[in-house]
């Protein structure tokens, strides 16, 4: 077991990654065209502008071998975040925190520790290969840089992004919001997988 996932263990998070999000039901897609291009720009726009948000949901992260999920808490204001995961078995909580320069682990040993940026921490403390700061924008169903690739659903919304390696696919949207934004995301590069199951969008 790698080393991420046995302190998910420890943590006694003992649902499959699977359960994270329900049965994966991958929606059609249809290529950019220069008409979807544009709205996803308008899109991106709108949503680039809200500096500040947060969502409440659940987390599943998967190397190929072994899986675990837990409950997240994710909370932005332009380029700091707070990123929190709770088992609730146990009642512990692991937190990283930090912005574009810095970021700081808690909950895993007994005094924080820290690294220049999120997501080396995450791979030396935990194993696992997530591209934090490109994660921020995939998780609103937005392109990190505007040369993605990008494929869309009937409806116009993103149902895949494909950048710097990794594929994200868009299983559904909450369409009571305008815009509306992504309920369930599933992430891959390889054997390193992330699926968030989010129940609740939140802006300032």
């Amino acid at each position: 077991m790698s080393r991420a996932l046995r302190v998910l263990a420890a943590f006694a998070l003992p649902f499959a990654l699977a359960a994270c999000v329900g049965p994966r039901v991958k929606p059609s897609a249809r290529p950019a065209d220069a008409e979807l291009l544009a709205r996803q720009a308008a899109r991106e726009q709108t949503l680039g502008a809200e500096t500040g948000w947060s969502l409440r949901g659940r987390l599943g992260v998967s190397d190929g071998r072994d899986s675990g999920s837990g409950s997240l808490e994710w909370t932005q204001r332009a380029d700091a975040f707070r990123f929190s995961v709770h088992a609730p078995v146990t009642g512990k909580t692991w937190t990283l925190s930090g912005d574009a320069g810095h970021a700081t682990l808690q909950g895993l040993r007994e005094q924080p520790v820290e690294a220049g940026d999120a997501q080396s921490l995450l791979e030396r403390e935990l194993g696992w290969h997530v591209p934090v700061a490109e994660l921020t924008r995939w998780a609103r169903g937005l392109r990190a840089a505007p040369d993605a690739g990008i494929a869309f659903r009937a409806d116009g919304l993103p149902a895949e992004i494909d950048e710097a390696g990794w594929k994200v696919e868009y299983l559904d949207y909450d369409t009571t919001r305008d815009p509306p934004l992504p309920s369930k995301v599933f992430a891959a590069k390889g054997e390193y997988k992330v699926r968030l199951a989010i129940r609740e969008w939140n802006s300032p």
